[in-house]
C-alpha cells in the first residue's frame, strides 16, 4: 500500500513538473513563433526583453520532468524515449538553436537576422516535436516484453501531427498574451490582434483533437463518455467555454493579464483531459504507473530530496518573477 501511495505520489509530481514545464516554457516558445510577425527593431526587442530574466529558468522544469521519469519511472523512461527518438534529438536542438541565437542577438548584431531566423525557427521546431510527441503517446506505442516493438517512424500519423500543429498554435497564444502582459504601444497592439486570432485558432485545435482522441481507443471513449463517469468529466468541456468566453470579453475590455491568465486555464484543463484519458497508465494501454515505478526504497530515497528541490525551484522561480513584474521596455524593465 506504501508503494502505491509513493507511485501516485510521484506521478502527481512528473504531471506537476510537465505542466509547470508547459505552462513556463510555453509563452517562451511562443513568442520564438510568434517572432518574424513582429517588426524588426522595437517590437522584437520587447519581445525578447520579456522573457529574458526568466527563460532559461523556466527549462529547470524540463530536466525535472525528465529526469523524475527516469528516476521514479524507468520502465516507461525506456520505452517512451527509444519509441519518439527523433522527435526528441529534434527538440533539443530546437532548445539548442534557440538559446545560442537568444544569447548572439545581443552581442553580435551584425549577424542578428540570422540570430532571429534561428531564434524563431528552433522555437517552432521544439515546440513541433513536443506536440508530436504527445499524440504519439497517445495513440499508443507498440510494447512487447517491457520493450519498445516499433519502428522509427511509428510516431508520425495524422493524429500526432494535429497534436503537434495544435501545440504550436497553443504556445503561440500563450507568447501573444504574455506580451499583452508585459509590453506596450504597437508591441501590445499587435499582440492583441494576434492572441484574438490564436484564441479562436486555439479552440479549433482543441475541439479536434478532443473529437478525434477518442476514436483512437475504446478506452478513451469509455472514459469520457460511459455513465456516472461523464456527469464528471463533462465538467472539462463547460469550464473551457467559460474560460474561453472569459478570455474574448477581457481581450474586447483591453485587459492585459486576464487573457494570459485564461491561456493557462486553458491548457490546465486539456492537461487535465489528458489525465482523465491515460489514466491509470503511463504508457497508454500498455504500462500502468505502477508496472512503470521504480521500487518503493527508491522512490522514498528520491522524494526526500524532491520535496526539499521543488521548494526551492517554486522559490526563485517566484522571486525572479517578482523582480521583473513591470513592463519589458526596450532596453530592459522598468
Amino acid at each position: 500500500m506504501a508503494g502505491m501511495d509513493l507511485t501516485i505520489v510521484w506521478a502527481a509530481i512528473i504531471g506537476f513538473a510537465i505542466m509547470a514545464y508547459v505552462v513556463m516554457d510555453g509563452f517562451d516558445l511562443g513568442i520564438g513563433i510568434l517572432f518574424p510577425t513582429f517588426a524588426v527593431g522595437d517590437e522584437r526587442d520587447q519581445a525578447m526583453n520579456s522573457i529574458a530574466p526568466v527563460w532559461d529558468g523556466n527549462e529547470t522544469w524540463l530536466v525535472m520532468g525528465g529526469g523524475g521519469l527516469f528516476a521514479a519511472f524507468p520502465l516507461a523512461y525506456s520505452i517512451v524515449l527509444p519509441a519518439t527518438y527523433p522527435l526528441m534529438i529534434a527538440m533539443l536542438l530546437g532548445l539548442v538553436f534557440r538559446g545560442v541565437a537568444f544569447e548572439f542577438r545581443w552581442r553580435e548584431p551584425s549577424h542578428r537576422q540570422l540570430w532571429d531566423i534561428a531564434f524563431s525557427l528552433g522555437s517552432f521546431v521544439a515546440a513541433l516535436a513536443q506536440g508530436i510527441t504527445l499524440g504519439a503517446i497517445l495513440q499508443g506505442i507498440h510494447v512487447e516484453n517491457d520493450a519498445y516493438a516499433g519502428g522509427w517512424l511509428d510516431w508520425l500519423s495524422p493524429f500526432s501531427l494535429l497534436t503537434g500543429v495544435s501545440v504550436v498554435v497553443g504556445y503561440a497564444l500563450l507568447g501573444a498574451t504574455w506580451l499583452i502582459w508585459k509590453t506596450e504601444g504597437s508591441s501590445q497592439r499587435h499582440a492583441r490582434k494576434m492572441a484574438l486570432r490564436l484564441g479562436v485558432a486555439t479552440l479549433l485545435a482543441l475541439a479536434a483533437v478532443s473529437a478525434a482522441t477518442p476514436f483512437l481507443s475504446y478506452d478513451y471513449w469509455r472514459r469520457w463518455f460511459a455513465m456516472p463517469g461523464v456527469v464528471l468529466t463533462a465538467q472539462v468541456p463547460l469550464l473551457v467555454i467559460i474560460c474561453s468566453a472569459t478570455f474574448f470579453w477581457a481581450l474586447r475590455r483591453e485587459f492585459e493579464r486576464v487573457p494570459f491568465l485564461m491561456a493557462l486555464a486553458l491548457f490546465l484543463l486539456g492537461f487535465v483531459g489528458l489525465g482523465i484519458s491515460i489514466y491509470p497508465y503511463m504508457v497508454p494501454r500498455a504500462v500502468t504507473i505502477w508496472e512503470a515505478a521504480a521500487p518503493p526504497e527508491s522512490q522514498s530515497f528520491m522524494l526526500a530530496g524532491a520535496l526539499v528541490i521543488i521548494p526551492l525551484i517554486l522559490a526563485y522561480t517566484g522571486w525572479a518573477y517578482w523582480v521583473f513584474r513591470g513592463k519589458a521596455g526596450i532596453h530592459g524593465y522598468h
